[in-house]
C-alpha cells in the first residue's frame, strides 16, 4: 500500500504527490554547488514557476493544506535538501501573513511568494532567546506612525537573501509572552542590517540581522500589539508537522541507499543482505520511518480538521526527526567508509538531518510541550 492510500489522504493528495516526485526526479539533483545563495534564490524561483510554492501560502480565501505541505516536503527532501528548505521557508517565513495578515499585507506580499518573485524569512530566534521566546529582548516602540526596531535575530533561514522578515519584537503590553507583536519588515528598511552570515554542517542561508533605530510603518504590524507569540505558536503549529514530514523524506532516501547498498555489496562469498543482523537493520529502519509518518499524517489531518494539534505536532516532530537521525545513522553503517566519504548522499543526508532535531523546537522541547498537553488533559 502507498503512503497516500492511508484513510488520511484524500485523491488530489495522492495526485500532488505522483506530480511532485515525477518533477522532482527530472528537475533535482543532490549536488548543490558551491554557491548556496544563488541556488537557494534558483530553486524559489524554479518551484514557484513549477508552482508548488502555492501550496505554501493561503491565497484568495484557500487555507493552508498541511497535508499537501508535508508531502512536498517529504518528496523534496528524499530528493535535495535545499529544494526542501527553499520551499519550507517560503511558508514560514509568509506563514503568519497567511494567518493574520490585512488584506492588503496578504495582496502585497503573498503572490510574490508564490510565484517564486519575492524570498520570505522568519526572525524570531534571539542570542539569548531561542527555545525560550519570552525572553525575547529586540524591542519595537511605537513613535508616531511608525515602530522603531532596535536589537538583534540570529539563526535567521534566509537570512542575506530575504525579500523580508516576519519579525517578532518585545512592545510591552503585558510581561513575558504576552508583550510581543509582529512585524513586516521589508529588507530595504534602513536599519537593517546582516551582521553576520552563519556557516552551518549542511549549508543554506542563515544569518545574524542587527535592528538600529529601524522605522517600520504601523501599517507593517502584523495582527493586534501583544499578540505576537500566539501568532508565531500558531505559524510554527502548521509548520513543526512538516519539519517532520522533511526527516521523513531524508530517512526514505536513506533507507532507498541502504537498501541499495544491501543489496549490491558483496562479503564473504555473498551480499550484504544475506546476513540476518542487515536483514534485521533494514527491518528496524522501515519501522521507525513508518511509525513516525503515521504520527506525521496523523497531525497534519487533525490540523486540517480545524483541530488543536499542539500535542500531536510536537510528538510528529519528535518521532521523526530523532528516528530519521537513527535510520540514516544506520544506512552510513551500512555503507561502511564509503559512508563517510564527503558529497556521498549518505555523508548528505547525515549533515542535513542534524539540525532538524533542533530547529522549530529542539526535541528536549517537544518533550515538554507533549508533558505539559497530557498534565492539561489533552
Amino acid at each position: 500500500m502507498k503512503q497516500t492510500d492511508w484513510p488520511f489522504f484524500e485523491p488530489h493528495h495522492r495526485d500532488l504527490e505522483e506530480r511532485l516526485a515525477a518533477w522532482a526526479s527530472e528537475q533535482l539533483h543532490a549536488d548543490h554547488g558551491n554557491d548556496v545563495d544563488q541556488t537557494c534564490k534558483h530553486l524559489v524561483h524554479q518551484l514557484g514557476q513549477a508552482g508548488w510554492l502555492h501550496h505554501a501560502v493561503a491565497q484568495q480565501g484557500r487555507g493552508i493544506d498541511t497535508r499537501a505541505i508535508c508531502l512536498i516536503r517529504e518528496t523534496l527532501a528524499f530528493h535535495n535538501g535545499l529544494a526542501d528548505f527553499a520551499f519550507a521557508m517560503q511558508g514560514l517565513g509568509s506563514g503568519a501573513i497567511s494567518l493574520d495578515g490585512t488584506p492588503e499585507q496578504q495582496q502585497r506580499y503573498l503572490p510574490r511568494v508564490a510565484a517564486g518573485e519575492a524570498i520570505a524569512a522568519f526572525a524570531l530566534s534571539e542570542p539569548q532567546a531561542g527555545s525560550d521566546v519570552a525572553a525575547m529582548q529586540c524591542s519595537a516602540r511605537l513613535d508616531g506612525e511608525h515602530y522603531v526596531l532596535d536589537g538583534e535575530k540570529t539563526w535567521i533561514s534566509n537570512g542575506g537573501i530575504a525579500d523580508f522578515y516576519v519579525l517578532f519584537a518585545r512592545t510591552g503590553e503585558a510581561p513575558g509572552a504576552r508583550g510581543i507583536t509582529a512585524f513586516i519588515v521589508d529588507a530595504d528598511t534602513p536599519g537593517l542590517q546582516v551582521a553576520e552570515r552563519i556557516e552551518v554542517i549542511a549549508p543554506h542561508p542563515l544569518a545574524r540581522l542587527r535592528f538600529d533605530n529601524c522605522r517600520v510603518p504601523i501599517g507593517q504590524r502584523l495582527g493586534e500589539p501583544g499578540q505576537g507569540f500566539k501568532l508565531a505558536m500558531r505559524t510554527l503549529d502548521v509548520f513543526r508537522c512538516s519539519v517532520a514530514a522533511a526527516a521523513l523524506g531524508f530517512g526514505r532516501r536513506a533507507l532507498h541507499e541502504g537498501l541499495q547498498r544491501a543489496q549490491s555489496r558483496a562479503m564473504f562469498g555473498g551480499l550484504l543482505a544475506d546476513f540476518q543482523l542487515t536483514q534485521a537493520k533494514l527491518a528496524q529502519m522501515a519501522l521507525t520511518l513508518d511509525s513516525a509518518a503515521l504520527l506525521t499524517y496523523r497531525a497534519a489531518w487533525q490540523r486540517d480538521q480545524g483541530r488543536p494539534v499542539t500535542k500531536e505536532a510536537a510528538m510528529a516532530k519528535l518521532a521523526a526527526t530523532e528516528g530519521a537521525q537513527q535510520v540514516i545513522d544506520a544506512a552510513l553503517q551500512l555503507h561502511g567508509g564509503l559512508g563517510v566519504v564527503s558529497g556521498q548522499m549518505v555523508e548528505r543526508l547525515y549533515r542535513e538531518i542534524r539540525s532538524l532535531r533542533i530547529y522549530e523546537g529542539a526535541s528536549e522541547v517537544q518533550q515538554l510541550i507533549i508533558g505539559r498537553e497530557l498534565l492539561k488533559g489533552n
